[in-house]
């Protein structure tokens, strides 16, 4: 049985009743130890059930009946009289009951000599084992040794195929399972959460793979604490699932969900470093016309993946239509992702032109994307691709070479212009490559760093609340790189990411230049806006200017520096050479729109 790979307790029932019938009135049993000391009963098919409960969970010592002491000793016991004997003391009432009035017990061992369990033969006369019976238990506890090593060696393979070796937790393939085993028959009985870390990336590249490890083990530990008693499992790179049917917490979603987070938000020192774990999470209930449990995990998918793109750092949860949208994502992703293999990303630049002279002084690089019929895509057209982290560290590293190379042309050609502009995204930092990216771009074509401009967008902004995030940042502008805030004034907070980081610029929306009116509203916020960059030291571009009279106004305003089609719509990179070498011959100066 036992090489079979038969089941254990039916392998030791066996030995038990077989030994048993050649001894004629012996009665065997079989008990296991663990690691922390405890008895366990396997084997006794002769006892009765009362007694064997009596003994399960009980602790070893060197008064503990015949196994308990054994096992405690590490040497065979023999009691002949249990009715007399003080290690029976506790426990012989259980088994005079029985008729059993003697009793040898021997410990089992493994391969290291641990005490795994122990195999005992009663007596129902007091008297010690013969010759032939020590030699029978001898090959039994032999017998057991096997088996339960064998059997130990099996649930440890089935701990390693679904258990997560690095935290601990249940694993993808126990995931599985357990969805597996739930249905969809009632709504709402149950729930689903998946989380993912959103700055894994970041700690491993920034701090390297043992800080995130750390973050990881620390994740699944307070993840698996604020959500007992349902179960956590780690399902990917830094991803986890929540499988959840407590009552209190299907109650509250929200409240669950933002348990969970505040769990995660307590900072984790390594190595002098303070890491601190940031996640977002996507759920989804069963609902009428819900199938099975794979329907529900999709949903709880694209809800993480709405989650991602709409609330990082929160909690969403599945509405019908989520799935649409996010589907016309991925088709944009496609298109995106095929553009960048067949070099159809184009880099087009728009002036940015001193009020007084008219000069330019600078460019904004613009992303577009060339179709396959020759049309010209701008970036509004495909943003839902950028918030996808590959795209958008693979674009941004595409427009990166793409300016370099024309900012290398025209410094050769002493086209005197101070820096060109371009665009991040909040995927960008959460890549946590784009330091690397901007370093190598610009050293690969004899570039300094005070060349660029980072131009970081409106969606981009929550993302300055992140130490990591503001550290990366302020690593580059130590190096010389300058930052702006791009679309100022659209957020809700206007002046919010002044204060969470240094910035060397802000652009001000189109949306406040619209509503440019002498003694209007607008006037007055832009005139606040640049009073407070004139006492930050920060220079101000204004956005979106379209005609004459908003030039003159913010000129009025006091702002130096603007951008828009009443100066040149964007163009490509032959258009803005042919701009910068006609301005350098004073052949062209820009006062109004090109086509």
């Amino acid at each position: 049985m036992i090489a079979k790979g038969a089941d254990l307790k039916a392998t030791a029932d066996r030995l038990c009743l077989e030994i048993e019938a050649l001894g004629g009135d012996l009665v065997c049993s079989v008990l296991t130890v663990d690691a922390e000391g405890y008895l366990h009963s396997l084997s006794a098919p002769s006892l009765e059930e009362d007694y064997c409960a009596a003994i399960d969970g009980l602790m070893i010592g060197p008064d503990v009946g015949c196994c308990g002491s054994a096992a405690y000793w590490r040497k065979p016991v023999v009691v002949m009289d249990i009715a007399g004997d003080p290690r029976w003391a506790q426990f012989k009432d259980g088994a005079l009951s029985q008729g059993l009035r003697a009793c040898w017990s021997t410990p089992i061992f493994d391969e290291t000599k641990e005490v795994i369990g122990t195999f005992a033969i009663y007596f129902r006369e007091a008297r010690g084992p013969t010759d032939a019976e020590q030699a029978m238990v001898d090959a039994c506890a032999d017998l057991c040794s096997i088996a339960l090593e064998r059997h130990g060696r099996v649930l440890e393979r089935e701990r390693r195929a679904n258990v997560d070796m690095l935290t601990g937790l249940a694993n993808r393939a126990a995931f599985t399972t357990a969805l597996s085993h739930l249905s969809c028959a009632e709504p709402g009985a149950w729930a689903l959460f998946i989380l993912d870390l959103d700055n894994l990336k970041v700690i491993n590249d920034s701090f390297g793979h043992h800080a995130g490890d750390l973050l990881l083990q620390a994740a699944g530990s307070r993840t698996e604490e604020a959500a007992a008693p349902d179960r956590v499992f780690r399902i990917g790179g830094d991803e986890f699932a929540v499988l959840i049917q407590s009552p209190e917490a299907l109650r509250d979603l929200d409240h669950f969900s933002t348990t969970i987070l505040h769990s995660l938000a307590e900072p984790l020192h390594c190595n002098g470093h303070a890491i601190v774990p940031r996640a977002t999470i996507g759920g989804a209930v069963p609902a009428p016309g819900d199938h099975d449990a794979e329907t529900v995990r999709q949903n709880a998918d694209f809800a993480l993946y709405h989650a991602k793109e709409t609330n990082r750092g929160g909690f969403v949860r599945y509405w019908p239509g989520i799935d649409t949208r996010i589907i016309h994502r991925i088709a944009a992703i496609r298109d995106v992702d095929a553009a960048l293999r067949e070099g159809r990303i184009e880099a087009h630049y728009q002036p940015v032109v001193r009020f007084d002279t008219r000069e330019i002084v600078a460019m904004e690089a613009l992303c577009r994307l060339r179709m396959a019929n020759g049309g010209i895509l701008a970036a509004a057209a495909f943003r839902e691709a950028t918030t996808d982290v590959r795209i958008a560290t693979e674009l941004t590293e595409r427009m990166l070479d793409l300016v370099a190379r024309d900012m290398r042309e025209w410094i050769d050609q002493q086209i005197p212009i101070d820096h060109i502009g371009i665009n991040v995204s909040l995927a960008n930092f959460h890549g946590g490559r784009l330091d690397q990216q901007i370093a190598a771009a610009l050293a690969a074509h004899g570039l300094p760093l005070k060349h660029l401009v980072i131009e970081i967008t409106e969606s981009a902004y929550p993302a300055l609340r992140d130490e990591t995030v503001i550290q990366a940042v302020e690593t580059l502008r130590l190096k010389g790189l300058r930052v702006a805030l791009d679309d100022f004034g659209t957020g809700g907070g206007l002046l919010m990411p002044l204060l969470t980081m240094p910035v060397d610029m802000i652009k001000i929306d189109k949306i406040l230049v619209d509503r440019l009116a002498p003694g209007g509203a607008g006037a007055a916020v832009i005139g606040g806006l640049l009073h407070t960059a004139q006492e930050l030291d920060i220079a101000v571009v204004a956005e979106g200017v379209e005609n004459e009279l908003q030039a003159a106004q913010l000129a009025g305003l006091g702002c130096r520096l603007g951008q828009g089609y009443f100066f040149s719509k964007p163009v490509d990179g032959a258009s803005a050479t042919h701009l910068l070498l006609a301005q350098r011959g004073e052949e062209v100066v820009l006062k109004k729109s090109r086509p």
